[in-house]
């Protein structure tokens, strides 16, 4: 009976373990991934327009690099704008040579596309050139 006993807490210690693992485990640093995809805006919106739910699933959470003129800069709030299509946000601040007008190649995980807005979303965004 005790050894029955000394089983079951072992088992639910090592699973306590790997769940702790599992929920807790490091995050993502995506300025050091290489891009799973390196697109323009246009194929994105073309695939887009073709069928969102299959380009969303393709590019949901993957890293993505994109080459677009900066059409606004958000500084506050740490964002740009690329050709008005595509909201990316920084996790730190914005590097000081970033303009409006000016061509620029980031990289940032993919957030989806917001319908209202009509614009791509990006996250934890980096300048690359």
């Amino acid at each position: 009976m005790k050894k029955k006993i000394l089983i079951g807490i072992l088992i639910s210690v090592v699973i306590a373990i790997v769940f702790y693992g599992y929920i807790y485990q490091s995050h993502r640093d995506i300025s050091t991934e290489a891009a799973t995809y390196s697109i323009s805006i246009p194929e994105l919106e073309k695939e887009f327009t073709a069928n969102d739910s299959l380009a969303l699933v393709k590019y949901q959470d993957q890293t993505i690099e994109l080459t677009a003129q900066i059409t606004a800069v958000d500084i506050e709030n740490k964002a740009i704008i690329l050709d008005n299509k595509v909201f990316a946000t920084f996790e730190e601040s914005l590097p000081e040579n970033i303009i409006s007008g000016k061509m620029a190649t980031i990289k940032g995980r993919f957030l989806g596309y917001d319908d209202l807005l009509e614009e791509f979303k990006l996250d934890q965004s980096s300048i690359i050139r």
